[in-house]
């Protein structure tokens, strides 16, 4: 039962990350977090599985990194956004503008 539990509560929460993703598509910090969370789900769920099978947790380190350097990434582009155009509505940002 508890095994079941490990597996299903992060898969719910990817799930629930998901949803929030794809329903508020108005803001772009809305669908940083909702990226963010799904991205510490899906750690969780890589930590599990790390541990199941009784394997080193190294790799888990390398994929924190890359998820910082991501929401770095994506926090830059939200600054760079509301520089420019005076708030974060994706209807206000047009990709043929220079």
């Amino acid at each position: 039962m508890l095994v079941s539990f490990y597996w299903l509560f992060p898969l719910f929460l990817f799930v629930c990350g998901g949803w929030v993703f794809v329903s508020k598509r108005k803001h772009l910090l809305l669908t940083l977090l909702s990226l963010e969370f799904m991205v510490l789900s899906l750690f969780l769920i890589l930590f599990i599985f790390l541990n199941l099978i009784n394997c080193e947790l190294f790799f888990s380190m390398v994929f924190l990194t890359f998820s910082v350097c991501e929401g770095a990434l994506g926090l830059s582009i939200l600054v760079s956004m509301i520089r420019t155009h005076g708030n974060d509505y994706f209807q206000s940002f047009s990709i043929l503008q220079c």
